[in-house]
């Protein structure tokens, strides 16, 4: 695989490119956790490497990247059969269909879009199996929460929040890890502070109705990880920042 690696990466240095985006990238995260007197440790980057090829992910893995965001099952699927040799944390961060729930339960340490109480029980099913055949499985997931109540993105309304939290917890094949949200996206990063600061909040309310701590809290991406950091993200999903401009898809 080293040889692939080095052959795809080419002569022109591209190896060595990416590292040097991907540790400028744990330096900044690093820094902006610091500067709110957070500990960096407490904050961790998830690789988005949707449409990146596989030897690009084995790269930044093997120099010490653990988590890595994907948006499409199968193309997940085809780089962790691909990188199966490779320690990888591998999170599912894109929308996930019902009818596809079989083929992600199980294969991601952590599912950050679960918005519905039909996706929710499909994982769960695709998880014990309808017979239970797999006791004692359980696969983490977060709710999505569509802080800024788009009709384009997925995510379930703040104030349906609750009911859907106390279903997922009733499901013996889910853990419930925490929340995710996406901002609407803008040019300044500080417009999505307040959908932050919203989801924060969602989570202390929620922790405070469930008798229990939540661990996570995936926000922030390339353009808003200092403010998402400085509002409690522990998750923060960067792609263009470590892999660059997003190739066309050759995945399916």
């Amino acid at each position: 695989m080293e040889e692939s690696i080095s052959q795809a990466a080419g002569a022109g240095g591209a190896a060595a490119e990416l590292l040097a985006r991907w540790g400028a990238v744990r330096a900044w995260v690093a820094e902006a956790a610091a500067r709110c007197g957070r500990d960096p440790q407490g904050v961790e980057i998830v690789a988005v490497s949707k449409y990146h090829p596989w030897m690009e992910v084995a790269a930044v893995a093997r120099a010490g990247q653990a988590a890595f965001g994907e948006n499409y099952v199968q193309e997940a699927l085809t780089k962790q059969d691909r990188l199966a040799d490779v320690d990888i944390s591998w999170h599912f961060i894109g929308k996930l269909q019902s009818n596809k729930a079989r083929l992600a339960a199980g294969r991601f340490a952590l599912v950050h879009t679960v918005d519905s109480s039909k996706l929710a029980r499909a994982l769960h099913n695709a998880t014990i199996g309808q017979g239970g055949d797999r006791p004692g499985a359980r696969q983490a997931v977060l709710i999505q929460v569509n802080t800024g109540r788009e009709p384009q993105k997925s995510g379930v309304a703040a104030e349906n929040l609750p009911a859907l939290a106390e279903e997922v917890e009733a499901l013996e094949g889910l853990r419930l890890a925490g929340l995710m949200c996406m901002p609407p996206f803008d040019e300044d990063p500080e417009l999505a502070r307040p959908h932050f600061a919203e989801l924060r909040g969602l989570k202390e309310d929620l922790e405070r109705r469930l008798g229990r701590g939540l661990e996570h809290l995936s926000m922030g991406m390339t353009q808003d990880f200092a403010q998402a950091i400085e509002e409690g993200a522990t998750l923060v999903r960067i792609g263009t920042a470590i892999f660059g401009p997003r190739p066309m898809k050759t995945q399916g």
